[in-house]
Protein backbone atom coordinates (compact mmCIF):
# COMPACT_ATOMS: atom_id res chain seq x y z
CA UNK A 1 0.00 0.00 0.00
CA UNK A 2 2.81 2.38 0.90
CA UNK A 3 4.59 1.61 -2.40
CA UNK A 4 1.38 2.34 -4.36
CA UNK A 5 1.02 5.68 -2.59
CA UNK A 6 4.62 6.56 -3.43
CA UNK A 7 4.05 5.67 -7.09
CA UNK A 8 0.87 7.78 -7.23
CA UNK A 9 2.72 10.71 -5.68
CA UNK A 10 5.57 10.36 -8.21
CA UNK A 11 3.08 10.29 -11.08
CA UNK A 12 1.58 13.59 -9.89
CA UNK A 13 4.88 15.45 -9.56
CA UNK A 14 7.44 16.74 -12.04
CA UNK A 15 10.72 18.59 -12.50
CA UNK A 16 10.31 22.34 -12.94
CA UNK A 17 12.25 25.60 -12.73
CA UNK A 18 10.71 27.79 -10.03
CA UNK A 19 11.38 31.54 -9.78
CA UNK A 20 11.43 32.31 -6.07
CA UNK A 21 11.91 36.10 -6.07
CA UNK A 22 12.07 39.11 -8.36
CA UNK A 23 15.86 39.35 -8.08
CA UNK A 24 16.56 37.92 -11.53
CA UNK A 25 17.64 34.54 -12.95
CA UNK A 26 19.98 33.88 -10.02
CA UNK A 27 16.87 33.00 -7.96
CA UNK A 28 15.54 30.55 -10.55
CA UNK A 29 16.00 27.02 -9.22
CA UNK A 30 15.24 23.40 -10.07
CA UNK A 31 12.43 21.70 -8.11
CA UNK A 32 12.15 17.93 -8.51
CA UNK A 33 8.87 17.30 -6.71
CA UNK A 34 6.67 20.09 -8.05
CA UNK A 35 2.99 19.26 -8.42
CA UNK A 36 1.90 18.51 -11.98
CA UNK A 37 -0.80 20.91 -13.29
CA UNK A 38 -4.25 19.82 -14.42
CA UNK A 39 -5.95 21.27 -17.52
CA UNK A 40 -8.74 23.73 -16.80
CA UNK A 41 -11.63 24.78 -19.03
CA UNK A 42 -10.45 25.35 -22.59
CA UNK A 43 -6.96 23.97 -21.91
CA UNK A 44 -4.71 21.11 -22.94
CA UNK A 45 -2.22 19.36 -20.68
CA UNK A 46 1.08 19.18 -22.54
CA UNK A 47 4.03 16.86 -21.96
CA UNK A 48 6.73 19.42 -22.75
CA UNK A 49 9.32 18.28 -25.27
CA UNK A 50 11.19 21.58 -25.55
CA UNK A 51 10.68 25.01 -23.99
CA UNK A 52 11.75 28.26 -25.61
CA UNK A 53 13.86 30.82 -23.75
CA UNK A 54 12.85 34.43 -24.47
CA UNK A 55 13.84 37.86 -23.19
CA UNK A 56 10.38 38.13 -21.67
CA UNK A 57 11.46 35.33 -19.31
CA UNK A 58 14.34 37.53 -18.15
CA UNK A 59 11.95 40.44 -17.58
CA UNK A 60 9.64 38.17 -15.60
CA UNK A 61 12.47 37.13 -13.27
CA UNK A 62 12.80 40.80 -12.29
CA UNK A 63 9.04 41.34 -12.01
CA UNK A 64 9.09 43.79 -14.93
CA UNK A 65 6.90 41.93 -17.41
CA UNK A 66 3.46 43.49 -17.77
CA UNK A 67 0.82 41.17 -16.36
CA UNK A 68 3.48 38.63 -15.46
CA UNK A 69 3.23 36.22 -12.53
CA UNK A 70 4.27 37.07 -8.99
CA UNK A 71 7.01 34.95 -7.41
CA UNK A 72 7.11 32.12 -6.62
CA UNK A 73 6.02 30.62 -9.95
CA UNK A 74 7.06 28.00 -12.50
CA UNK A 75 8.94 30.00 -15.12
CA UNK A 76 8.66 29.95 -18.92
CA UNK A 77 5.72 30.37 -21.27
CA UNK A 78 6.67 28.98 -24.71
CA UNK A 79 6.83 25.26 -25.42
CA UNK A 80 6.20 22.47 -27.87
CA UNK A 81 5.14 19.00 -26.85
CA UNK A 82 2.52 16.27 -26.82
CA UNK A 83 -1.13 16.64 -25.80
CA UNK A 84 -1.68 14.20 -22.93
CA UNK A 85 -4.86 15.65 -21.43
CA UNK A 86 -7.88 17.75 -22.43
CA UNK A 87 -9.82 20.00 -20.09
CA UNK A 88 -13.55 20.69 -20.32
CA UNK A 89 -15.03 23.12 -22.85
CA UNK A 90 -12.39 22.56 -25.55
CA UNK A 91 -14.09 22.95 -28.90
CA UNK A 92 -13.06 20.42 -31.59
CA UNK A 93 -10.14 19.10 -29.53
CA UNK A 94 -7.04 17.73 -31.19
CA UNK A 95 -6.33 14.05 -30.58
CA UNK A 96 -4.26 12.92 -27.63
CA UNK A 97 -0.71 12.39 -28.78
CA UNK A 98 -0.74 15.34 -31.21
CA UNK A 99 2.42 17.42 -30.98
CA UNK A 100 1.66 21.14 -30.77
CA UNK A 101 3.42 24.47 -30.28
CA UNK A 102 1.91 27.18 -28.13
CA UNK A 103 2.24 29.33 -25.03
CA UNK A 104 0.98 29.19 -21.47
CA UNK A 105 2.19 29.49 -17.89
CA UNK A 106 4.96 27.28 -16.52
CA UNK A 107 6.72 26.08 -19.68
CA UNK A 108 10.03 25.35 -17.91
CA UNK A 109 8.70 22.05 -16.62
CA UNK A 110 7.95 18.51 -17.73
CA UNK A 111 4.21 19.29 -17.95
CA UNK A 112 2.26 22.51 -18.50
CA UNK A 113 -1.18 23.68 -19.55
CA UNK A 114 -1.91 25.67 -22.71
CA UNK A 115 -5.05 27.47 -23.91
CA UNK A 116 -6.35 25.18 -26.64
CA UNK A 117 -7.39 28.07 -28.88
CA UNK A 118 -3.78 29.23 -29.22
CA UNK A 119 -2.00 26.00 -30.14
CA UNK A 120 -1.17 24.74 -33.62
CA UNK A 121 0.27 21.36 -34.64
CA UNK A 122 4.04 21.08 -34.99
CA UNK A 123 4.78 21.10 -38.75
CA UNK A 124 5.06 17.65 -40.29
CA UNK A 125 8.58 16.25 -40.05
CA UNK A 126 9.72 18.82 -37.47
CA UNK A 127 10.82 18.05 -33.93
CA UNK A 128 9.40 19.85 -30.93
CA UNK A 129 12.56 21.97 -30.62
CA UNK A 130 12.53 22.90 -34.33
CA UNK A 131 9.02 24.35 -33.94
CA UNK A 132 9.97 26.73 -31.11
CA UNK A 133 9.59 30.35 -32.12
CA UNK A 134 6.67 29.77 -34.46
CA UNK A 135 3.95 31.33 -32.31
CA UNK A 136 6.22 33.93 -30.69
CA UNK A 137 9.37 34.95 -32.59
CA UNK A 138 8.08 34.46 -36.13
CA UNK A 139 4.54 35.59 -35.39
CA UNK A 140 5.91 38.74 -33.70
CA UNK A 141 8.26 39.53 -36.60
CA UNK A 142 5.51 38.93 -39.16
CA UNK A 143 2.99 41.09 -37.28
CA UNK A 144 5.52 43.89 -36.97
CA UNK A 145 6.37 43.81 -40.67
CA UNK A 146 3.03 43.23 -42.36
CA UNK A 147 -0.24 44.20 -40.63
CA UNK A 148 1.36 46.79 -38.32
CA UNK A 149 4.45 47.82 -40.27
CA UNK A 150 2.70 47.70 -43.67
CA UNK A 151 6.01 46.89 -45.36
CA UNK A 152 6.15 47.26 -49.13
CA UNK A 153 8.61 46.00 -51.70
CA UNK A 154 11.61 48.31 -52.05
CA UNK A 155 11.18 49.97 -48.64
CA UNK A 156 13.97 50.08 -46.06
CA UNK A 157 13.56 48.28 -42.74
CA UNK A 158 15.76 48.84 -39.69
CA UNK A 159 15.90 45.78 -37.43
CA UNK A 160 17.44 46.22 -33.99
CA UNK A 161 18.86 43.23 -32.06
CA UNK A 162 18.92 41.40 -35.37
CA UNK A 163 20.87 38.38 -34.11
CA UNK A 164 18.12 37.39 -31.66
CA UNK A 165 15.17 35.09 -32.32
CA UNK A 166 12.73 37.80 -33.44
CA UNK A 167 15.50 39.74 -35.18
CA UNK A 168 16.64 36.85 -37.35
CA UNK A 169 13.05 36.04 -38.31
CA UNK A 170 12.46 39.71 -39.18
CA UNK A 171 15.51 39.90 -41.45
CA UNK A 172 14.45 36.76 -43.33
CA UNK A 173 10.86 37.95 -43.69
CA UNK A 174 11.71 41.49 -44.73
CA UNK A 175 13.98 40.16 -47.47
CA UNK A 176 11.23 37.76 -48.58
CA UNK A 177 8.79 40.66 -48.93
CA UNK A 178 11.28 42.59 -51.05
CA UNK A 179 12.56 45.12 -48.51
CA UNK A 180 16.08 46.35 -47.95
CA UNK A 181 17.34 45.57 -44.44
CA UNK A 182 19.66 47.61 -42.24
CA UNK A 183 20.37 45.84 -38.97
CA UNK A 184 22.05 46.45 -35.64
CA UNK A 185 23.85 43.87 -33.52
CA UNK A 186 27.01 43.56 -31.48
CA UNK A 187 30.11 43.13 -33.70
CA UNK A 188 30.67 39.44 -32.92
CA UNK A 189 27.19 38.71 -34.30
CA UNK A 190 27.45 40.66 -37.56
CA UNK A 191 28.32 37.62 -39.69
CA UNK A 192 25.20 35.79 -38.49
CA UNK A 193 22.95 38.66 -39.59
CA UNK A 194 24.77 39.32 -42.86
CA UNK A 195 24.24 35.67 -43.82
CA UNK A 196 20.48 36.23 -43.58
CA UNK A 197 20.55 38.95 -46.24
CA UNK A 198 20.97 42.22 -44.36
CA UNK A 199 22.41 44.94 -46.59
CA UNK A 200 24.40 46.43 -43.71
CA UNK A 201 24.91 45.44 -40.09
CA UNK A 202 25.99 48.17 -37.68
CA UNK A 203 27.25 48.19 -34.12
CA UNK A 204 24.27 49.28 -32.03
CA UNK A 205 26.61 51.12 -29.63
CA UNK A 206 28.38 53.37 -32.13
CA UNK A 207 27.80 57.03 -31.19
CA UNK A 208 26.91 58.13 -34.74
CA UNK A 209 24.46 55.30 -35.38
CA UNK A 210 21.52 57.49 -36.45
CA UNK A 211 23.71 59.54 -38.78
CA UNK A 212 25.21 56.43 -40.37
CA UNK A 213 21.79 54.83 -40.94
CA UNK A 214 20.52 58.04 -42.53
CA UNK A 215 23.65 58.28 -44.69
CA UNK A 216 23.14 54.73 -45.95
CA UNK A 217 19.39 54.97 -46.54
CA UNK A 218 18.21 58.56 -46.65
CA UNK A 219 15.84 57.59 -43.85
CA UNK A 220 14.14 54.27 -43.12
CA UNK A 221 10.50 53.42 -43.79
CA UNK A 222 10.02 51.00 -40.91
CA UNK A 223 11.83 50.25 -37.65
CA UNK A 224 11.40 47.14 -35.53
CA UNK A 225 12.29 48.51 -32.11
CA UNK A 226 12.95 45.87 -29.46
CA UNK A 227 15.85 47.41 -27.51
CA UNK A 228 14.19 50.46 -25.96
CA UNK A 229 16.13 53.12 -24.13
CA UNK A 230 19.52 52.48 -25.79
CA UNK A 231 18.23 52.77 -29.38
CA UNK A 232 14.88 54.54 -29.27
CA UNK A 233 16.21 58.02 -30.05
CA UNK A 234 18.18 56.52 -32.95
CA UNK A 235 15.00 54.91 -34.26
CA UNK A 236 13.11 58.20 -34.08
CA UNK A 237 15.90 60.16 -35.76
CA UNK A 238 16.48 57.67 -38.60
CA UNK A 239 12.81 57.22 -39.56
CA UNK A 240 11.30 59.19 -42.43
CA UNK A 241 8.94 61.95 -41.22
CA UNK A 242 5.19 61.31 -41.57
CA UNK A 243 5.39 58.18 -43.74
CA UNK A 244 7.84 56.30 -41.51
CA UNK A 245 6.63 53.73 -38.98
CA UNK A 246 8.14 52.40 -35.76
CA UNK A 247 6.76 49.19 -34.29
CA UNK A 248 7.76 48.85 -30.64
CA UNK A 249 7.91 45.22 -29.55
CA UNK A 250 10.26 45.27 -26.58
CA UNK A 251 12.49 47.28 -24.26
CA UNK A 252 15.47 45.06 -23.48
CA UNK A 253 17.60 48.01 -22.31
CA UNK A 254 14.81 49.71 -20.37
CA UNK A 255 11.87 51.98 -21.11
CA UNK A 256 12.21 55.03 -23.35
CA UNK A 257 10.14 58.19 -23.05
CA UNK A 258 8.18 59.76 -25.91
CA UNK A 259 6.04 62.87 -25.53
CA UNK A 260 3.34 64.47 -27.63
CA UNK A 261 5.70 67.42 -28.07
CA UNK A 262 8.27 65.03 -29.58
CA UNK A 263 5.74 63.70 -32.08
CA UNK A 264 4.39 67.10 -33.10
CA UNK A 265 7.57 69.16 -33.29
CA UNK A 266 10.59 66.84 -33.49
CA UNK A 267 9.81 63.34 -34.77
CA UNK A 268 6.67 63.21 -36.89
CA UNK A 269 6.53 59.42 -37.21
CA UNK A 270 3.94 56.70 -36.69
CA UNK A 271 4.52 54.66 -33.52
CA UNK A 272 2.73 51.36 -32.90
CA UNK A 273 2.98 48.94 -29.98
CA UNK A 274 3.05 45.16 -30.33
CA UNK A 275 2.71 42.34 -27.82
CA UNK A 276 1.91 39.07 -29.56
CA UNK A 277 -0.02 37.66 -26.59
CA UNK A 278 -2.24 40.74 -26.46
CA UNK A 279 -2.71 40.60 -30.22
CA UNK A 280 -3.83 36.96 -30.01
CA UNK A 281 -6.32 37.83 -27.26
CA UNK A 282 -7.66 41.12 -28.58
CA UNK A 283 -7.43 40.60 -32.36
CA UNK A 284 -7.89 36.83 -32.79
CA UNK A 285 -8.78 37.07 -36.48
CA UNK A 286 -5.52 38.90 -37.18
CA UNK A 287 -3.60 36.34 -35.13
CA UNK A 288 -5.13 33.48 -37.13
CA UNK A 289 -4.07 35.29 -40.33
CA UNK A 290 -0.51 35.36 -39.01
CA UNK A 291 -0.56 31.61 -38.41
CA UNK A 292 -2.01 30.90 -41.87
CA UNK A 293 0.68 33.11 -43.45
CA UNK A 294 3.37 31.31 -41.46
CA UNK A 295 2.10 27.97 -42.74
CA UNK A 296 2.47 29.34 -46.27
CA UNK A 297 5.98 30.57 -45.48
CA UNK A 298 6.90 27.11 -44.20
CA UNK A 299 5.58 25.52 -47.41
CA UNK A 300 7.64 27.98 -49.47
CA UNK A 301 10.80 27.23 -47.49
CA UNK A 302 11.06 30.84 -46.30
CA UNK A 303 10.60 29.64 -42.73
CA UNK A 304 12.96 26.68 -42.19
CA UNK A 305 12.96 24.39 -39.16
CA UNK A 306 14.53 26.13 -36.21
CA UNK A 307 17.97 25.25 -34.89
CA UNK A 308 17.81 26.19 -31.21
CA UNK A 309 20.61 25.32 -28.81
CA UNK A 310 18.98 22.83 -26.45
CA UNK A 311 20.12 22.85 -22.81
CA UNK A 312 19.17 20.56 -19.92
CA UNK A 313 16.48 22.05 -17.70
CA UNK A 314 18.93 22.63 -14.83
CA UNK A 315 20.95 24.98 -17.09
CA UNK A 316 17.95 27.29 -17.49
CA UNK A 317 19.15 29.91 -14.99
CA UNK A 318 22.54 30.12 -16.73
CA UNK A 319 20.85 30.39 -20.14
CA UNK A 320 18.71 33.31 -18.93
CA UNK A 321 21.77 35.06 -17.51
CA UNK A 322 23.57 34.75 -20.85
CA UNK A 323 20.51 36.13 -22.64
CA UNK A 324 20.29 39.02 -20.17
CA UNK A 325 23.96 39.83 -20.77
CA UNK A 326 23.49 39.88 -24.56
CA UNK A 327 25.87 36.93 -25.01
CA UNK A 328 23.60 34.73 -27.13
CA UNK A 329 22.54 34.55 -30.75
CA UNK A 330 19.52 32.80 -32.19
CA UNK A 331 17.12 30.69 -30.18
CA UNK A 332 17.82 29.01 -26.84
CA UNK A 333 15.71 26.12 -25.58
CA UNK A 334 15.42 23.81 -22.56
CA UNK A 335 14.82 20.05 -22.45
CA UNK A 336 12.88 19.30 -19.25
CA UNK A 337 13.68 15.58 -19.48
CA UNK A 338 17.47 16.12 -19.33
Amino acid sequence: MEIDEQQNTAEQTMRALVQRSHRGPKDLGLATGHRRPAPGPGEYLIRVGAAGVNFADVMQTHGRYGGGPQAPYVAGFEAAGEIVGVGPQVESPLELGTHVIGAGPGAFAQYMTMPAAGVIPVPSGWSNAQALGLVLNWATALAALKPLGEIKEGEVVLVHAAAGGVGQAAVRLARHYGARVIATASPVKHHTVEALGAEAVLDSRRPDLAEEITRLTGGVDLVLESVGQATFEVSLSATKPFTGRIVVLGAASGDAALTTHDLVFTHQVQVKGLHIGALAAKAPALYRWLLVEIEALIALGVYPPGTPRLHPLAEGPAALQLLEAGRTRGKLALDPWR
